[in-house]
């Protein structure tokens, strides 16, 4: 069991172990952030508010829905303090400083950018926004506001994606060369949002995501092309399966993702003299500890096979607290800007090969950017 989440060079693992770790006699509690919430959107309601409701550095002090009896209701089940029945109301509120935008992925940047132009730091979910043009618009927002904006792949602070990281720098499985990784569910109610083609729904955009950002963040590289294959369901027009190969100067990532197959998802790490597998990478459990599989290649059977544990923690605790700390010491958020816009480009491009059918550069997506 890791009794000690592993260290790494990004500022949020380290000052989250750090945190976790000091002795709580006589240790002074942060000043915590004020946190607004634009949406009653199930998954805010149900995951993020909760989870960052036990956070040490974050407090969710305000919600808003464009229907004040959601927003009333949402607010007396969570026990959140005020509630509004418009987003512009909560973006005037001087009590707020940080807002959490978990509104469909077209509303993404327009909704970013007038948190960011009433002051309000900004943490976005994922994917940022729907184009990389359009993620540009929250650079100048950014820089002409002074605040932090972020996006939120909670997955690049978790102890299990920082600790396999950390496994493969160190050699453990020789050099990596290869990641590849399934993430699927099954959802065709045409009325979830997920499923509407036009707001950005659909299985690269809502979890195809995940495999690009992850395999970007063990590399440590862009990928200099990318290829790709979809299905689309025959009536909402959406992708419901996607396949890509992602070519990086070091190696490959390779996954398949679905809105439509049997609920599934891991990802492997091939390397030379082993081979890692994460065995819930994305929807990492709140309740039970994570686990790592390391296999040394020696037989085909598993008997080489070691676990490791990481200790149970809620990875959207965790990206609360960290973003939180991030505008207390006025450090560095966990995905910014600049990283997120490298993933749409990504993505982008993937678009881009499913419909040529060619290999394409993301770094031509990029190219125009000032």
């Amino acid at each position: 069991m890791l009794t000690k989440r592993p260290q790494a060079s990004d500022r949020g693992l380290h000052y989250y172990s750090a945190l976790r770790l000091m002795p709580q006699q006589g240790r002074r509690m942060p000043n915590k952030v004020r946190w607004g919430v634009l949406s009653t959107a199930h998954f805010a309601l149900t995951k993020a508010i909760p989870a960052m409701q036990k956070g040490e550095w974050s407090e969710v002090a305000a919600i808003a829905s464009r229907d004040k009896s959601k927003a009333d209701k949402s607010a007396k089940e969570l026990g959140i303090p005020r509630a509004y029945g418009s987003y512009e109301e909560l973006l005037a509120d001087p009590q707020i400083e940080a807002i959490y935008n978990p509104l469909p992925n077209h509303m993404h940047v327009p909704w970013s950018v007038k948190a960011a132009e009433a002051g309000k730091h900004v943490l976005c979910e994922k994917p940022l926004s729907m184009s990389v043009a359009e993620a540009q618009q929250l650079i100048a927002a950014r820089d002409r506001t002074g605040v932090k904006i972020g996006e939120a792949f909670m997955v690049r602070t978790h102890p299990q994606w920082l600790h396999t990281r950390e496994l493969i720098s160190s050699g453990r499985i020789g050099e990596l060369r290869s990641i590849v990784g399934v993430f699927s569910y099954f959802n065709r109610d045409p009325k979830n949002i997920r499923n509407i083609l036009e707001i950005g729904g659909g299985t690269l955009m809502d979890i195809g995501c995940y495999p690009v950002t992850t395999s970007r963040f063990i590399f440590g590289e862009e990928p200099t092309r990318v290829v790709a294959a979809f299905e689309r369901d025959p009536d909402m027009k959406t992708d419901r399966l996607a396949s890509a190969i992602l070519e990086f100067p070091s190696g490959q990532a390779i996954f398949t993702c679905s809105t439509q197959l049997v609920p599934y998802q891991r990802t492997h790490f091939l390397g030379t003299k082993g081979r890692i597998e994460i065995e819930i990478p994305f929807n990492a459990p709140n309740d039970r500890p994570c686990r790592i599989f390391i296999d040394d290649g020696g037989n085909l059977f598993g008997e080489n096979v070691s676990v490791q544990s990481v200790s149970t923690c809620d990875q959207y605790t965790v990206q609360g607290d960290i973003f939180s700390r991030a505008i207390r010491e006025n450090g560095e958020v966990p995905v910014p800007l600049e990283d997120a816009i490298k993933n749409m480009a990504v993505i982008e491009a993937i678009f881009r090969s499913a419909e040529s059918g060619r290999w394409e550069s993301p770094a031509s997506l990029l190219a125009h950017r000032t």
